[in-house]
């Protein structure tokens, strides 16, 4: 009786015990059903993790005679694991069991000297994108947006994104936005910050890699065909006959066979092409003579110099526009195509499209500008030692009297106004009021370095100079073996 007893007083202890147990299993069912609801990605991936576990553990081991060693097999985590990853979520969460994620916002680059690219967000611009759809797309306000893009004149050009175009966000769970990293231009970043005082912005340099590049190319048809040919751009050929348009008429003196040499800057950014520096030196042989340019700071900002130190950019230009043809030179004796009389012609008239730029040949003031019927719009302009230069025809004018003008700014456009058969320029070029020929009136040479510059110049030129003869090789006629040989030898 006192074992039944003893019996009958434990099971109450036991179904307590019971009770409680059922009790903390059901709780932890229901926290594991509510943790797979709040993450059903982590815990997908735990299941499958379990499960791998289990298959491996089942997989029975091969037997070895020799000595077991440890084996490390790599192994292949489930999509799930990478889908977990989201580009809005900062790199902070995103290191999930010793794994990093790293890659995922972008590339390990020093944004601002403390942070490294890695740990932040990088967008990149698709087509129809805008800066406000980027913002909602991070879970950022429209506040922000309107704060970031109005905080100076600086950020005012986040409005205007293109395709291509790439943000780094650095974002917080806690504090949100922190900062915005964007292209300024092509030499600085842009960082937009949140501080205690608000937004504010800054500008950092990006580092740029100055190649230096030689070519040389020989005329056989046109200068731009043998610019293409030695894989030069429009705009390089364009500032290499500017260099030396104060010798040379492009339009009218480039003859085959002739060749040109130069050296010049490409601007280079993390492994990509940018664009084309500067010209440091060139050579052209025009017609068998040849002119040679060094660029060199003489202290008002770099220019062009022969080798002597006498300036490429003389006081006038020979013509002040990019012409086409010439239509009509400068003739005492030209029968006019309107009036059907002979009388002169005293200057030189240059066909060009309507709206052409025209330029002012040399520093000087206005004198007249107006219009009447025989010239249409024009221009005088009375530069120093008795020389006056006469624009006619203009479709616009773009200076008035009594204005200060310097050689190559643009007075006027092309046009066909007054007594004019068709769209030039008309220019005239006068010495003490006595007009000369434009084309081959001696203009007066630009003063030459000062005694003090030219020891720096020539340490500057000669290495260059030096450089151009070995970039700078004519085709040679080598003779055939045939023509080598001479009759009375029996052999070559």
């Amino acid at each position: 009786m006192a074992t039944s007893r003893r019996a009958r007083s434990r099971r109450p202890e036991l179904a307590q015990i019971v009770a409680v147990a059922r009790k903390a299993a059901l709780n932890g069912i229901e926290r594991i059903v509510s943790a797979f609801r709040e993450h059903p990605r982590i815990g997908g991936t735990a299941v499958a993790l379990i499960c791998i576990g289990l298959v491996i553990g089942l997989i029975p081991s091969q037997p070895d005679e020799s000595e077991p060693t440890a084996q490390i097999k790599p192994l292949t985590l489930p999509q799930q694991q990478a889908e977990m990853v989201s580009a809005d979520m900062p790199v902070s969460d995103q290191l999930i069991d010793g794994i990093d994620f790293e890659g995922v916002s972008g590339a390990d680059e020093d944004l601002s000297g403390q942070t490294s690219v890695s740990d932040w967000t990088v967008v990149e611009v698709r087509p129809g994108q805008t800066l406000e759809r980027i913002f909602r797309d991070l879970g950022l306000s429209a506040r922000l947006l309107h704060e970031v893009v109005n905080a100076c004149e600086e950020t005012q050009q986040l409005a205007r994104i293109r395709p291509g175009d790439e943000f780094a966000f650095d974002l917080d769970d806690e504090e949100g936005f922190r900062s915005l990293r964007a292209e300024f231009d092509e030499e600085s970043w842009l960082f937009v910050e949140r501080g205690e005082d608000g937004i504010s912005a800054r500008t950092e340099p990006r580092e740029l890699d100055y190649r230096v590049v030689e070519t040389q190319g020989t005329i056989t048809t046109s200068l731009y065909r043998a610019a293409q040919q030695a894989e030069l751009s429009d705009n390089l050929t364009m500032r290499l006959a500017n260099i030396f348009g104060w010798d040379i008429d492009f339009a009218l003196e480039i003859r085959a066979g002739d060749r040109f040499a130069l050296i010049y800057e490409q601007v280079w950014r993390d492994g990509e092409y940018l664009r084309d520096g500067p010209i440091l030196a060139a050579r052209f042989v025009n017609q068998g003579e040849t002119f040679e340019a060094v660029r060199f700071d003489a202290g008002n900002g770099p220019d062009y110099f022969a080798p002597d130190g006498r300036p490429m950019r003389q006081a006038f230009l020979r013509a002040p526009l990019n012409f086409t043809r010439v239509t009509s030179n400068f003739n005492p004796r030209r029968f006019h195509p309107i009036t059907r009389q002979v009388r002169p012609h005293n200057g030189t008239d240059y066909g060009a499209p309507t709206g052409t730029p025209v330029w002012a040949s040399g520093d000087g003031r206005v004198t007249r500008s107006g219009y009447n019927n025989r010239n249409g719009n024009y221009i005088f302009i009375r530069h120093g030692n008795n020389i006056e230069t006469r624009y006619l025809h203009l479709s616009r004018r773009h200076v008035s009297v009594g204005d200060r003008v310097r050689q190559g700014e643009t007075i006027g456009r092309v046009g066909a106004t007054g007594m004019a058969t068709g769209p030039h320029l008309h220019y005239e070029f006068l010495v003490n009021g006595a007009h000369r020929n434009p084309r081959t009136v001696d203009l007066p040479p630009a003063d030459p370095l000062p005694d003090d510059l030219m020891e720096q110049f020539l340490s500057t030129g000669r290495p260059l100079l030096a450089r151009l003869d070995e970039v700078d090789q004519p085709p040679l006629m080598l003779a055939s073996a045939e023509d080598s040989c001479s009759p009375s030898t029996d052999s070559c």
